[in-house]
């Protein structure tokens, strides 16, 4: 049987396709936590049997794979507890596939971290690291931010932007909301 190769093709077969389709995307600084929820259309937190979850009470969180695996809801999410692990909520600044320019020139000034398409297909989620006593709604360059670090849940979709699987430090940032 011969091989036929598409020039646009990914990837070598079906196989291959659902292996890359299936790949974890999700650093493992945040997968390797017991701080996830699943969520509701809404965005309000579940646990993984459909009950209400908190962003302060752990005792609903889940791993990673625990929430991979229920049903309920419509999709996941990483707890923020103050240990360090922050994440920029940049809203609105996708059009298309187009980037907004004040965004994309924010962005540049970062470090290499990982950087996601937010659930709404119009927004990006930054991870990092960080020291972020209480959330912020800020602009920084213009650009309007909400950073958080402790009390909050955020969607995680893993749909990267970034090329990056690492959670860089954003002290840079975060000393300049």
């Amino acid at each position: 049987m011969p091989l036929v190769v598409r020039r646009h093709a990914k990837t070598c077969s079906t196989r291959c396709r659902v292996a890359r389709h299936r790949a974890h995307t999700i650093p493992k600084p945040l997968t390797s936590r017991e701080r996830w929820v699943r969520h509701s259309a809404r965005k309000a937190p579940l646990t993984t049997a459909g009950k209400a979850a908190s962003s302060t009470d752990s005792t609903t969180w889940s791993t990673h794979a625990e929430v991979k695996r229920s049903t309920s809801g419509v999709g996941i999410g990483f707890v923020l507890n103050g240990d360090g692990i922050v994440c920029l909520d940049l809203d609105h600044c996708i059009s298309g596939k187009n980037l907004d320019p004040a965004v994309a020139q924010l962005l540049r000034s970062l470090p290499d971290t990982y950087i996601e398409i937010s659930p709404s297909g119009h927004g990006l989620h930054v991870w990092g690291r960080g020291h972020l006593p209480a959330g912020r709604r800020t602009k920084v360059d213009g650009v309007p931010v909400e950073a958080y670090g402790t009390g909050r849940y955020i969607t995680v979709t893993g749909k990267r932007w970034s090329k990056t699987n690492t959670l860089a430090d954003l002290s840079g940032v975060l000393a300049r909301l």
